[in-house]
């Protein structure tokens, strides 16, 4: 598999609250996070996030799991982070979204809570594959506003789902066939705040440039357009395992 990952604090946060994981030997996950809260509170949720499901996906060694494996995962986080909360006024209501793929041979599973994205890249067509937990979302499937509109909206940054934010998680899963040549993106909204679909879909069909420099290219953009938030994004190509 070929991969590639960039993550930046951006121009005006102080710190980088996102947190990410790319698959590696005995562990087939690649995860990113966007943590939220102050005092670093964020930054705390999200490096939980891929510390538990990164140590979860290890003790599978490259198995298959099941959706309420999947889901399973996701609430033992959500448990923890949550918890942690209750536990240290410092870091009362903070959270984290999570976007993740457990890669398999023949298929991967997609978890997701928040507004971090998932993207498929297949035959030169841009799909998001995760529907955003957000307000402009809902705003958007119910007609209120169109998808152009949601990406100005003043109150497109609020979630209506996060890690840790209450005792349960409602969590969206679902199986992924998976063909040769597909490319995923995986992101933080400091990323597809800055750039529409149409222009990652043009990035990611280039021909000549490494997965690094397309990486490197939307994080440039990002950043030269405002950075104002957390940058964080993966890139996964060919076979999703072996």
């Amino acid at each position: 598999m070929l991969m590639a990952a960039l993550s930046d604090k951006g121009k005006v946060r102080p710190i980088n609250e996102d947190s990410y994981c790319l698959p590696e030997e005995g562990m087939h996950l690649a995860l990113v996070a966007d943590g939220m809260g102050g005092h670093q509170a964020g930054e705390v949720a999200s490096a939980m996030a891929v510390q538990i499901l990164s140590d979860l996906a290890r003790k599978r060694a490259g198995r298959d799991i099941s959706i309420k494996t999947a889901v399973s995962w996701v609430r033992q986080a959500n448990e923890a982070i949550y918890d942690a909360a209750q536990a240290n006024a410092a870091q009362r209501g903070m959270g984290t979204t999570i976007t993740f793929l457990y890669c398999m041979k023949r298929h991967a599973m997609l978890g997701h809570v928040g507004d971090s994205r998932c993207y498929r890249l297949r035959r030169g067509s841009l799909e998001q594959l995760s529907r955003d937990h957000s307000l402009v979302q809902e705003l958007v499937r119910t007609g209120a506003i169109t998808k152009e509109e949601a990406r100005v909206h003043p109150y497109k940054n609020i979630i209506t789902r996060a890690l840790g934010a209450d005792a349960e998680v409602q969590v969206d899963v679902q199986e992924l066939d998976v063909d040769e040549g597909d490319l995923y993106l995986l992101c933080s909204d400091g990323l597809t705040d800055y750039l529409s679909d149409e222009e990652l879909e043009a990035i990611l069909n280039e021909d000549g440039p490494t997965l690094e420099d397309k990486a490197q290219r939307m994080l440039n953009t990002a950043l030269d357009r405002g950075g104002r938030d957390n940058i964080t994004l993966l890139l996964l190509d060919g076979e999703v395992s072996e």
